[in-house]
């Protein structure tokens, strides 16, 4: 496969300035930090982000520049905003199957990333944080916490990778705890967990000990490293292929029947 990536006249991959809501930069050694922000500040994710977010990570799998990725939020939080109408009617089957399609590819994107990937979590993952439970490493500062507020919140079934990384992360009973009361993780809970490698006081902290970790992984022969992260991906590759298109397809029938019980009590009032 050619793995060539364009590039503009100053050297920059065009990808990098492709998705609104990822601020991409590579250092000249190949450690690329992909940020999530929205205007400057912490990400509000859309259902453009959504269908983005699948190419995104497609093309960043591909460019073989990259050679340790950093996974960060903006300012105080790490990803924890959603604009729920923007993601479509998610009771209609035709819309949902975008957003089913979408949901599977983009966690195969990441685990295809084939380099080692760093979470530096700087504040609230409580969106998607299934994201940040593809990395190799996860790094938390002081303030962040872990939660799935969507799900419940909007009373459909949490389906689209939460349940199979989370089951990896805590193991399957604490994970349907986790899950179903929305419990909040703290960074240092999830570090005695085993989930967290390290808690640093603050996003700077946080940020200075990622690049340090990053700096040293690059001292590992490159295909090592790159087929280290090959070794360590290949359950949850699996694991994705078996659960998430199965779960994604209960969260739809879920929201779908939110919508008929609405009719329905409407109906007799």
């Amino acid at each position: 496969m050619n793995t060539t990536t364009p590039t503009t006249q100053t050297g920059v991959p065009d990808y990098f300035t492709k998705y609104e809501h990822l601020h991409l930069s590579r250092t000249t050694d190949g450690i690329l930090e992909i940020r999530f922000t929205t205007n400057g500040g912490p990400i509000v994710f859309t259902g453009k982000d959504h269908t983005e977010f699948v190419e995104a990570f497609f093309q960043i799998s591909r460019d073989r520049a990259n050679k340790v990725v950093i996974l960060t939020g903006t300012g105080d939080e790490w990803f924890a905003q959603i604009d729920g109408p923007s993601l479509g009617d998610i009771t209609n089957p035709r819309e949902w199957y975008n957003t089913w399609w979408e949901g599977q590819k983009v966690l195969q994107n990441l685990v295809d990333i084939n380099v080692p990937v760093i979470a530096a979590i700087n504040g609230p993952a409580t969106v998607h944080s299934e994201y940040a439970l593809t990395a190799d490493v996860l790094l938390a500062s002081e303030n962040a916490y872990f939660q799935d507020f969507p799900h419940l919140t909007f009373g459909i079934v949490p389906g689209d990778g939460v349940q199979t990384v989370w089951a990896k992360a805590l193991g399957d009973y604490r994970a349907k705890y986790f899950l179903y009361t929305q419990q909040k993780l703290s960074a240092q809970e999830a570090r005695q967990l085993g989930l967290v490698a390290e808690v640093l006081p603050d996003s700077a902290a946080l940020m200075n000990r990622a690049y340090e970790i990053a700096r040293q992984l690059l001292t590992i022969p490159d295909l090592t490293r790159r087929f280290m992260r090959s070794v360590f991906t290949q359950n949850l590759k699996r694991d994705f292929l078996e659960q998430v298109g199965y779960g994604m397809a209960l969260e739809g029938i879920s929201a779908t029947d939110l919508k008929i019980a609405a009719e329905e009590a409407s109906r007799n009032k």
